[in-house]
């Protein structure tokens, strides 16, 4: 189902019969549609006067006869619709004469595709295109002029590759014939052979694929839709080709400047259609960085405030884009030459605080580069986009910032662009006018540019022309009123001939922009135009004037059939129209009185309600509509079925696992109706698997499982209604456990009470008496008594009151006007029984409210408004039909009357309030027998809007290098608009003292609840330049900003050293590294470093070090090779020493080898000074050594070396007992981790972690455990080795290993 809301509205009285039905046929856009909250109405138009028309209509796919499930077949009115029902219904005046309101179109039913016919003619008093209905007897029947659908803009841009395709459709009964004009003459389309028209259409299709330019088809167009009842004609459609001509061809000099003086390089792009997008890049088509010193201008041209010397590191290329073709063309390169005083671009310079004075440029004044000289003027079309643009030149670069002459920028409209050097105001308006300026200043001075905006307006509609359809006999008027500036002049058109030239017509008048139609007649339908224009633009529109004389008509199909379930509320519907309006009236079973009152209700729009169907109901009922042209009718045949009732429940049940269990279901229905039960688990739909059966009135899980526990609920459903009941099963591991809870427990909830009965019946009581269920075993401590009502909450059960359990009957208070029933559930220490059976229904009567809404508040919700809203009353505090609220409110103390309206809802909004006054309200309930007490009175506020005053003399006192206090002085209340919620700070940091530190200029914000004249900023950043300003805020938002405070941070204390590592390359040294601290805060003037050592609970005396602020390493001599370290490291400023971080040096290596502690020793011994000398001596001993055999066997004699270097050497060598090892450079084989060089000598590979970065020297490498190896190592080059092959070198310090 769709449900479509439309807005209706009251026709003046003076409107002759039929007069709703002037928008029948119009044509356009249908009515949108919505979700209409809540209720389920087929009242079609009959409440047009009461403002609100809800519509129940079928969506696509519905059903179109009578097999069609109907909406109220199956559901109770709920609250909501109840209420609109009585609104509907009060609403609507009463008495004769109300035919003369206008043809009303009284309709209602199952929509099937008649039901679109209904919904269209509902919308007549909306004065919006209509469609003719669908259902093609209706629309074979009913004549329509024509109406323009659809058209392509007055623009009409297209691109010269394809064909061109000029929009025209248009629809009308009989459908229309087009033709075309060309520049105001009529265009021949049949004679040229690329151009044709498409068909039922009048578009215009324009080939080029056989040849042809696209440019000889310039010009302005009109379509003209025409058929027997008028013409309706397009706009004005002006044909564009667009264009993208080439760039010039040109050779661009070098461009000179003085370093600092302005420079703009024009783009001058080649004109296109559309206008080309231009932006800026180099030769190699890398994007222009622009700033505030350099910019593009809103022509193209790419202004420099100043010159700076790293300006000419690229070219300058403009670039045009152009939309249509996707192409992008670019200008020869502009090349920049910068004569300067400062020759060397050094990079250092261009975040220096004082960088033109570095670069002795000389210090200017500003001057606007664009616009020129002191003022200009600037016009702009209202609804469109006002740029205002000012571009300065200066040393420093200026700042630009923009005001408005006697009273701010829209606040709502205006933004800033291109670096505040351009202000736009969007949706310009008459109230944006008046004179802006720019003001750019630096250090030097300011200057300012004022702009003198006018506001033009093209013509806008203010009561556009509808459509019009009335009845034979009828009056009508068609309005055109548009406005604009210049203002707009107004020429009529028939049938798109001027109304001067047209034929003269005696009951038609024009009076300016007003044509009056008096007793129209057939023969009166055309088609109007209207044509509002200035020299700023034009309006078209049409609108036609249509007669209808149409006798009545049935819209749904007959003999419809209506399923209703017993005591539930329906309506039959009985769609129909006609013109004149016809009357309605209802018969049941040929009788021949009218049906209306009791138990019966027939609505304005024919539509009769049944308040609650009983068995008698049941029969034939005709609905007859009757006008002077002839009458029409149809009967609707109703059938009352019994409800569905779950009368055996299924209920809780503890199994084992493993075991079977049964959940019973037993069903009463209707025996004409359908039966579907189904079951769900957990609120799921049930997956019956091979482990459970499915019977009529039962459910059995055999083998359960524990993934079967849950709740299961059994539904009973019909096509009309359905019941359900819940059980809950619980599965236990434990064998012993039996399937039934109630038999295993010796003690069980409570059987449900029985036998309802009603006695004692008077108008706020009665009594109700009960007969208990079995206790099982557990005695019933207290009865629960629940009713439910029909009207508000049907189907609802609510708590009423409680009762001890000795007792069986009770006298239970009532409150008016509601249609009880109830029921009764036992309670012992187990549990809850099932609940009873529900009685049979009690109504009381009804009486006068005795309480009021509560939580009544007025708030507005915006500026100009005031929504009074409440909580509203429950059925058992209506207590009586029609429940309403008298909503009153006038100004607090000025005792002026009050103002009063009656709403059937929770809310009212007034309208028109002055801003953020207080009213006094009362909300009183009423119902048809009387109203509530007095109700008390609130306060409520009407809406608030923006603040209008900013604080004023603001004053910023530096409390420390984090915090400031604010002082202002506060704005008068009449300012404020709405309650003052706070003050508010906005401050963004603008830059750091610190050179080539970037910072971030997000805003941030700090509230000052209340009234108050003070406050604190903190958490700001040490050593920094900040801006701030201030707003007032209430409930709406922020006002106007104050004026723009600037203020500086001193110096505070710097946060941590970044990333500070601790490294250990030996037992001997520690290295330390750090990064400067991420917020200095001011200027670095050094580090401190603490560290200690420690070994278990043993703490050394604590060493501090001072570096400067540009060292960021550190090496720590160990003091033995045992202990740990922990370092502390802080930066320091002139303020004093900041966060420290916290490192401990890595724990010791494990205990390590034999062979390991001896190289460590070794390591130890190495680098002692009486070692080295004794190696030295040794060294000479054996070199003297080597003479003497070398002499010796150059005389012949034999030396054993070389048949000892022969031998293996065996098990039982030294070496190997003790453990040594032999570090030879035999066969010149390169030590582990060093590469040999092209020339044969040995390089060491780089390595972090090697001595030699700490002038420790030598050849050398690190064990497994970090110890280190010394290697002295005779070298030889490679002469001597290959030479020498039998003599081995040996460093001293392995001969002495050897020795040990």
């Amino acid at each position: 189902m769709v449900k479509i809301c439309l807005e209706c509205q009251s026709e003046p009285e003076e409107r002759g019969p039929g007069s709703a039905l002037r928008e029948l046929l119009t044509d356009g856009e249908t009515a949108s549609t919505d979700t209409c909250s809540g209720a389920r109405l087929t009242d079609f138009c009959a409440v047009w006067d009461a403002g609100v028309l809800l519509v129940s209509a079928a969506g696509k796919g519905a059903p179109s006869g009578v097999t069609g499930r109907r909406l109220n077949e199956s559901e109770t009115l709920n609250s909501v619709r109840e209420a609109q029902f009585q609104q509907l219904e009060a609403a609507r005046p009463r008495g004769p004469g109300r035919g003369a309101r206008g043809l009303v179109l009284r309709m209602a039913g199952q929509p099937p595709p008649w039901a679109y016919t209904a919904v269209l003619l509902c919308a007549l008093s909306l004065g919006g295109a209509i469609e003719i209905p669908m259902d093609p007897s209706i629309q074979n029947e009913l004549s329509q002029p024509p109406t323009i659908t659809k058209q392509s803009v007055k623009d009409h841009i297209v691109d010269p590759r394809d064909n061109i395709l000029i929009e025209c459709e248009a629809k009308g009964n009989p459908a229309p014939s087009f033709h075309w004009t060309r520049n105001s003459k009529f265009f021949n389309i049949a004679k040229d052979p690329r151009v044709s028209m498409r068909r039922r259409s009048g578009t215009l299709v324009i080939d080029f694929r056989s040849g042809g330019r696209p440019e000889e088809y310039e010009g302005e167009y009109q379509c003209f839709a025409r058929n027997k009842f008028g013409t309706a004609l397009s706009n004005r459609i002006r044909l564009q080709v667009s264009k993208s001509p080439l760039w010039p061809k040109e050779n661009l000099d070098p461009v000179v400047v003085q370093e600092g003086a302005p420079l703009t390089l024009q783009c001058n792009p080649p004109p296109g259609l559309p206008s080309p997008v231009i932006f800026w890049m180099s030769s190699s088509m890398e994007p222009i960085s622009q700033d505030k010193r350099v910019s593009q201008g809103h022509n193209g041209d790419l202004y420099f405030s100043n010159v700076m010397l790293q300006d000419m590191q690229t070219d300058y290329s403009c670039n045009a884009r152009f939309h249509f073709t996707h192409t992008i063309q670019q200008k020869n390169p502009f090349t920049l030459k910068v004569l300067t005083n400062h020759p060397y671009n050094d990079s250092s310079l261009r975040n220096h605080p004082d960088m033109y004075s570095a670069r002795g440029v000389a210090e200017r004044t500003p001057s606007f580069m664009y616009p020129q000289g002191t003022a200009s003027s600037q016009m702009v079309l209202r609804g469109m986009d006002l740029l205002l643009e000012c571009i300065a030149s200066g040393v420093p670069t200026p700042d630009i910032a923009w005001y408005k002459k006697g009273g701010d920028l829209p606040s709502d409209k205006a933004k800033f662009e291109n670096f505040n050097k351009a202000l736009r105001i969007t949706n310009v308006s008459e109230e944006d006018s008046g004179e802006y300026f720019c003001l750019a200043s630096n250090k030097m001075g300011s200057i300012r540019h004022t702009i003198s905006v006018r506001v033009k307006a093209a013509p806008y509609w203010l009561d556009e022309p509808k459509n019009l359809i009335l009845a034979p006999g009828e009056d009508g008027r068609l309005v055109c009123r548009a406005n604009g500036n210049p203002k707009p002049t107004v020429q009529w058109m028939v049938n798109g001939e001027p109304l001067q030239s047209a034929p003269p017509n005696p009951n038609r008048e024009v009076a300016g922009d007003t044509i009056i139609f008096r007793d129209t007649q057939i023969s009166s339908r055309a088609v109007y135009q209207c044509n509002t224009s200035n020299e700023h633009g034009y309006l078209l529109a049409n609108a036609f004037v249509s007669v209808l004389d149409v006798p009545p008509r049935m819209l749904s199909p007959r003999n419809q059939l209506i399923r209703v379930i017993l005591y539930n509320r329906t309506r039959l519907d009985c769609p129909f129209f006609g013109s004149p309006i016809p009357t309605l009236r209802w018969f049941k079973n040929g009788q021949g009185s009218n049906l209306d009152g009791g138990n019966y209700h027939v609505y304005e729009n024919g539509s009769l309600e049944i308040k609650m169907i009983r068995k008698e109901d049941q029969g034939i009922y005709t609905c007859v509509a009757t006008n002077i042209l002839g009458k029409a009718e149809n009967q609707v045949r109703l059938e009352v079925k019994d409800p569905t009732r779950i009368y055996r429940m299924p209920e809780d049940q503890i199994a084992k696992r493993g075991t079977t269990v049964q959940l019973e279901c037993r069903v009463k229905h209707d025996p004409s109706l359908k039966l579907t039960v189904s079951w769900l688990k957990d609120d799921e739909p049930l997956y019956i698997s091979n482990r459970m059966k499915k019977e009529e009135d039962s459910l059995t899980i055999f083998g359960v499982a524990e993934r079967d526990q849950g709740s299961y609920t059994c539904v009973a459903s019909t096509e009309l209604d359905q019941d359900l009941a819940k059980a809950y099963l619980t599965v236990l591991a434990d064998q012993a456990t039996p399937t039934n809870r109630l038999a295993a427990l010796p003690k069980g909830r409570p059987d449900r009470p029985r036998d309802l009965e009603l006695t004692d019946l008077a108008e706020r009581s009665v009594r109700l008496t009960w007969i208990p269920g079995d206790d099982n075993n557990s005695p019933i401590t207290d009865y629960v008594v629940q009713f439910e009502e029909d009207q508000f909450q049907p189907g609802v059960w609510h708590d009423h009151s409680k009762f001890p359990g000795s007792v069986n009957s009770a006298v239970l208070r009532l409150s008016p006007y509601v249609n009880y029933q109830f029921r009764v559930i036992a309670i012992n220490e187990v549990g809850s029984s099932h609940p009873s059976l529900p009685s049979e229904r009690y109504r009381t009567s009804g009486a006068p409210p005795e309480s009021n809404p509560s939580d009544v508040k007025g708030e507005g919700t915006r500026k100009n408004n005031m929504e009074i809203t409440w909580t509203p009353m429950n059925a058992t505090s209506a207590f009586g039909p029609n429940l309403r609220y008298i909503v009153k409110w006038r100004r607090r103390e000025t005792r002026e009357t009050w103002n009063n309206v009656t709403v059937w809802g929770s809310r009212y909004v007034v309208g028109q309030t002055p801003v953020y006054v207080p009213y006094e309200i009362r909300v009183q309930a009423e119902n048809d027998f009387g109203k509530g007490p007095e109700p008390d009175t609130i306060i409520g506020y009407s809406g608030e809007d923006y603040p209008r005053a900013a604080p004023t003399d603001v004053k910023i006192r530096v409390l420390n290098s984090t915090a400031i206090s604010l002082q202002w002085n506060r704005v008068y209340s009449d300012t404020v608009q709405g309650q003052l919620r706070e003050y508010r700070a906005y401050y963004w940091r603008e830059s750091s003292l610190l050179k080539n530190l970037w910072v971030s200029q997000k805003r941030q914000q700090a509230g000052f609840p209340g009234d108050r004249l003070r406050g604190v900023v903190s958490r700001l950043f040490p050593y920094s330049n900040y801006k701030l300003e201030m707003v007032v805020v209430n409930g709406r938002g922020d006002g106007p900003r104050s004026e723009t405070k600037e203020f500086t941070t001193p110096e505070g204390v710097p946060s941590a050293p970044r990333r500070f590592r601790v490294r250990q390359p030996n037992l001997e040294t520690i290295n330390l590294e750090w990064d400067h601290p991420e917020h200095p805060n001011g200027i670095l003037i050094g580090y401190t470093l603490k560290y200690v050592a420690f070994n278990g609970t043993k703490v050394g005396k604590q060493i501090v070090e001072n570096f400067s602020p540009n060292q960021t390493k550190f090496m720590v001599q160990r003091a033995d090779p045992v202990s740990r370290y922990r370092f502390s490291l802080s930066a320091r400023t002139q303020v004093g020493s900041g966060e420290a971080v916290t490192e401990e040096s890595p724990a010791p290596p494990n205990e390590a080898t034999p062979t390991a502690a001896y190289t460590n020793n070794q390591a130890d011994i190495a680098t002692q000074g009486w070692f080295i000398g004794l190696m030295c001596a040794i060294a000479l001993l054996v070199l003297i050594l080597l003479i003497v055999c070398f002499i010796k066997r150059s005389r012949g004699g034999k030396y054993p070396v070389r048949e000892k270097k022969d031998v293996p050497l065996g098990p039982e060598d030294p070496k190997e007992e003790d453990g040594s090892f032999d570090y030879s450079d035999e066969d010149n084989k390169p030590l582990q981790g060093s590469q040999t060089s092209l020339d044969g000598t040995i390089k060491q590979q780089e390595s972090d972690d090697s001595l030699v970065d700490y002038g420790e020297g030598g050849e050398g490498q690190f064990n497994e455990d970090g110890s280190f190896i010394g290697q002295y190592t005779v070298k030889k080059d490679k002469e001597e080795t290959e030479g020498n092959e039998s003599s081995e070198a040996t460093s001293p310090v392995n001969a002495i290993y050897s020795l040990a």
